[in-house]
């Protein structure tokens, strides 16, 4: 079994900047990709960044591209989330998940499980 544990989120404002950080213990080689998702009250969650953990190549939704990066520190199995520029509308609870069937980065939640428990990111206007 994985388990993830995400931290770093928090209260800002918007322009402000935070790095959220996902990390993974137990079976750690099992898996292929880590994904950022994020859930708004009301709304569906929602597919923000993923990264391979061999290779590191990586994926964002278009709404995050170019504001947030993905990374991974493969020695302390850990993946961050760079998040820069941050707008209201960022404002959700982030949550890190992992895929373990390989292939193309996914981006439906379907694709992940383990999910962490969530971090609160909050930016005000």
């Amino acid at each position: 079994q994985v388990q993830l544990v995400e931290s770093g989120g928090g209260l800002v404002q918007a322009g402000d900047s935070l790095r959220l950080s996902c990390a993974a213990s137990g079976r750690t080689f099992s898996f292929y990709t880590v994904g950022w998702f994020r859930q708004a009250p009301g709304k569906e969650r929602e597919f923000v960044a993923a990264i391979k953990w061999s290779g590191g190549s990586a994926y964002y939704a278009d709404s995050v591209k170019g504001r947030f990066t993905i990374s991974r520190d493969n020695a302390k199995n850990t993946v961050y989330l760079q998040m820069n520029s941050l707008k209201p509308e960022d404002t959700a609870v982030y949550y890190c998940a992992i895929d373990r069937n390989g292939g193309p980065i996914p981006t439906s939640r379907v694709a992940y499980d383990s999910w962490g428990q969530g971090t609160q990111v909050t930016v005000s206007s």
